[in-house]
């Protein structure tokens, strides 16, 4: 198996690097995906190698790792923001648009309904816009439970495998929230954590009621919230001073929430720090990206960090996964593209 890397841009289409960053090809319009679209995150379950799923403003896309091609689904939205496909159920997938509406697909993407969540609005006064999904998490510690953000809108749940959906807003500073995170705190007890634009904010009641926590940071601003996932209670936070921003940090947890402390990157920051990329594939290797596409890598969990090279403007999400070692190589052209594998070099 190999490491396969994808950044979505906010309006450049994908990247994908096969060798850790060192150097990266954005297939063109001619593999199916317009080069202007936005791509806002990706899903893939590791039983389907060949499948990778993107939220794009053209809908939600399907890649074919050994056809190199771009494909649109069944999904009746066309402006994706966030899709999830469940580790443990992958049949089962949801896909979050914006204006706020979510789906659920229970065969893999052939066909999608709409979910019945009460009050969610699609358009905020408070931005002047309309709202949109920006996390689906299945919870890791409950099948049954999936918990859905939305910016500005608030925190969603289901606990029963998404018949059913709550809001819950009660405690939250705001209603644009960014992130959430299913994990337990030091004592073992179930912990929530939500992100928005005014601060973290805890939930010791499966969401019930929230409660706002102040960082030792300049900013309160915060985007994404994710654990390491490999049993250790190392919890990763982007902060920054706005979106986009000119500066942010990244923070860390290695007491489950109780404490931050500031992981310096080593470069001068260009705007909010704004996304991670982990895999329980290696629990080790963890991306983190800023909002304006400075890319950072760490080999160690988190402990140090190295800059890709590459810079990629305005972005939205990088993730990453093991595929098969026969997937074939992505080869740049100005009027094609093609793939080329070991086994094609070696028939040729």
């Amino acid at each position: 198996m190999k490491i396969r890397t994808y950044v979505g841009s906010d309006g450049h289409s994908v990247w994908f690097s096969d060798d850790l960053g060192a150097s990266w090809v954005r297939p063109n319009s001619l593999s199916g995906l317009y080069l202007e679209v936005a791509v806002r995150g990706f899903a893939s379950h590791a039983s389907d190698a060949r499948t990778l799923l993107a939220a794009t403003s053209h809908g939600l896309m399907r890649w074919d790792e050994y056809d190199g091609l771009w494909s649109k689904t069944t999904f009746p939205g066309k402006d994706v923001w966030a899709v999830a496909q469940s580790e443990k159920s992958p049949d089962v997938i949801y896909a979050g648009t914006c204006p706020a509406s979510v789906y659920r697909s229970q065969d893999r993407g052939k066909s999608w309904e709409m979910c019945k969540l009460p009050d969610i609005a699609q358009f905020s006064d408070i931005n002047k816009g309309p709202t949109r999904v920006t996390q689906i998490l299945f919870d890791p510690l409950d099948d049954k439970t999936i918990w859905i953000t939305v910016e500005i809108g608030g925190v969603y749940r289901s606990t029963d495998g998404g018949e059913t959906w709550a809001l819950l807003s009660k405690g939250l500073l705001s209603a644009d929230i960014h992130g959430i995170l299913a994990t337990r705190d030091a004592a073992g007890k179930r912990l929530m954590m939500a992100t928005t634009n005014r601060g973290l904010h805890y939930s010791h009641d499966m969401g019930d009621t929230w409660e706002f926590v102040q960082l030792d940071s300049p900013w309160q601003y915060l985007r994404s919230v994710q654990l390491r996932a490999d049993g250790f209670k190392r919890i990763f936070l982007t902060n920054g001073d706005w979106p986009p921003g000119s500066t942010g940090r990244l923070l860390v947890s290695d007491d489950a929430g109780k404490s931050w402390q500031e992981r310096v990157l080593p470069a001068d920051l260009n705007s909010t720090v704004w996304c991670l990329g982990m895999n329980a594939a290696d629990t080790q290797l963890i991306y983190v990206l800023t909002n304006l596409g400075q890319l950072f890598i760490s080999q160690d969990g988190g402990d140090n960090w190295k800059k890709i090279r590459r810079e990629f403007g305005g972005v939205r999400s990088v993730y990453w996964r093991l595929v098969p070692d026969d997937v074939p190589v992505i080869e740049q052209k100005r009027s094609s593209i093609s793939l080329s594998s070991d086994k094609a070099a070696n028939a040729a």
